[in-house]
């Protein structure tokens, strides 16, 4: 806990992966002018995604005109959309987290939840450090967001 708490407290990560800092390198998904998608760096189940938007806002509503905020909920759809094409899905989680003190920079967790997970091992529990993270080579990483950044481009169009 002490090293993450150190890592998102040095600064932006999202800001820094989009200022290709090579201590903030993600698989990057998809990439327009107002959002980026990529996977999370540490999941707890395959093909966990991350979305935030390209500018630094911190505000899950209030830092977005309602034009801003729906260009990007369409992204985050689109971006479920693609996930559940690749990934066998029970439920897809959908939410943001982050805080002042952490981890600032605004961004939404799209977690699918694989088929027969037990009931007491959904929902947050699934995201839980006591689960541990998902070991992933960087080949894989790269293989699964290569799919699900080719599904995205052909529901988007």
């Amino acid at each position: 806990m002490p090293s993450y708490l150190e890592r998102v407290r040095s600064g932006c990560y999202v800001c820094k992966l989009l200022a290709g800092d090579d201590d903030f390198v993600h698989h990057v998904v998809y990439r327009d002018d107002r959002a980026v998608v990529f996977l999370c760096k540490y999941p707890s189940v395959r093909g966990h995604l991350m979305v935030a938007p390209v500018d630094h806002r911190e505000a899950a509503i209030g830092d977005f005109s309602e034009d801003e905020y729906l260009a990007l909920q369409r992204v985050v759809f689109f971006a479920g959309r693609a996930l559940e094409r690749v990934i066998e899905t029970e439920r897809l989680y959908v939410m943001t987290l982050g805080s002042q003190q952490g981890n600032r920079h605004v961004h939404w967790h799209l977690v699918p939840l694989p088929p027969g997970v037990p009931y007491e091992e959904q929902q947050l529990a699934v995201l839980s450090e006591a689960r541990g993270w998902l070991a992933m080579t960087d080949e894989e990483m790269a293989a699964l967001a290569s799919a699900i950044g080719a599904a995205m481009h052909r529901l988007i169009g």
